[in-house]
């Protein structure tokens, strides 16, 4: 048992290496071809048909690179097509999420104390919702409304914010913002595969046959390209967020996804302006800024009205000494020690988490700001709260660490 046990850990490690690498390669190629795409220029030497040209340097040699909109008068020999890098990464990124959530539902994607869901409803909500992100979207796209693109983009916003919303009432807040980066990253890959890439065979098609193409494929694919650009940010900090309980597990989780997604269009938009030469917008730095201090302020609003909290990375703190660690130590030992001891007992958990050993007292006191983090200041711990961990006892957790915050003077 033991052995299947170590080999499904690697399995999950080589699932979630693949997901990194495939993702660094979509998510490289998508910036470079809209920075290029941006930085096109027109000279009076371009040949028939061209729309635009970039010189480039990289590697020790020069680039020259010319854009088609629609398609040259003859097809090139050696077509090189950007395809698999989206769609390694999007099912590496399931396989990811059947690995951890599926099969690991009860720990990770439902919280009894949101919603009381057997493995089986919770899994089809999530795979419901994943279909149903891209076919909204796609109707969306496709219908008169999706005509005008800031109208369209606005919309999509909106549908973000609402599933936000929805995730954090059915699931567990570190499944809930997890999804909604699938639900995005799902929409961007079903960009390329059911839009994109068709309608550049539609294009090769047409060339191989003698007919001139129809240029509303490429302009299709450009409008779902530059989706995926804006979005792309967003997704990598959804994807990150399960390692931070400030983000998930605090009451406003669903407004802190919202906002990334404005962060999102704020960075991008300066990439894109600086890339197309029309400017030098600073004002996204500042807007970037002012919205990620609010995201830093909601991640502990609902906190504000108990004493001040103590400083992460205090020097000095003799957490031993903090007031009630004699009740802290009952209580860690209580709902934490099950899974992190040397031999957990938790059925399925074959050694502590991250390594994290909370048996003794002196574990537990070094283990201080992990505690105060992840069962004090925020719900990320016990996960789905398996063990029963009570409001006043995490009040207990946040009054020992602050005292011992202020050298161990009662708050």
């Amino acid at each position: 048992m033991y052995d299947w046990v170590v080999l499904w850990e690697w399995v999950e490690l080589a699932a979630r290496w693949l997901h990194v690498t495939t993702a660094m390669a979509w998510i490289g190629s998508s910036f470079y071809f809209i920075a290029l795409d941006l930085g096109l220029r027109k000279t009076p030497s371009l040949p028939a048909l061209a729309h635009g040209e970039e010189w480039q340097v990289h590697g020790g040699g020069f680039y020259h690179i010319q854009k088609y909109l629609v398609a040259p008068e003859m097809l090139p020999e050696h077509l090189t097509w950007f395809k698999w890098e989206s769609y390694t990464t999007w099912l590496s990124g399931f396989a990811m999420l059947f690995l951890v959530y599926y099969l690991g539902a009860n720990l990770y994607l439902i919280d009894p104390a949101i919603a009381d869901l057997s493995q089986t409803q919770a899994i089809a909500i999530s795979l419901a919702s994943l279909a149903f992100g891209w076919i909204a979207y796609d109707l969306i796209c496709k219908s008169r409304f999706g005509d005008d693109n800031t109208r369209l983009m606005i919309g999509l916003y909106i549908i973000l914010v609402g599933m936000a919303w929805g995730y954090t009432q059915v699931f567990s807040g570190r499944a809930a913002l997890l999804h909604l980066g699938a639900f995005t990253a799902t929409i961007m890959s079903a960009n390329v595969f059911m839009i994109i890439m068709p309608n550049q065979r539609i294009v090769v098609a047409d060339l191989k046959a003698g007919r001139t193409p129809d240029p509303k494929y490429g302009k299709i694919a450009k409008q779902r390209s530059t989706h995926n650009n804006y979005l792309t940010l967003p997704v990598l900090f959804l994807m990150l967020s399960n390692h931070y309980p400030l983000v998930f597990a605090t009451e406003y989780n669903w407004l802190i996804a919202s906002l990334v997604f404005l962060m999102g269009v704020t960075i991008r938009h300066w990439f894109n302006t600086k890339h197309a030469r029309k400017g030098n917008p600073h004002w996204t730095w500042f807007v970037t800024a002012i919205i990620f201090l609010i995201i830093a302020w909601l991640s502990t609003a609902p906190m504000r009205h108990r004493p001040e909290e103590a400083a992460l990375n205090g020097p000095s703190l003799t957490y031993a000494s903090g007031q009630g660690f004699d009740e802290v130590v009952s209580i860690v030992q209580g709902r934490c020690s099950m899974c992190h001891a040397a031999e957990p007992a938790y059925e399925g958990i074959y050694w502590p988490p991250k390594g994290v050993v909370l048996e003794t007292p002196a574990q537990i006191a070094a283990e201080a700001k992990r505690i105060y983090m992840q069962a004090g200041l925020t719900h990320a711990m016990p996960p789905a709260n398996l063990s029963y961990m009570e409001d006043p006892e995490r009040d207990t957790i946040r009054r020992w660490f602050q005292s011992a915050g202020q050298g161990g003077q009662s708050s």
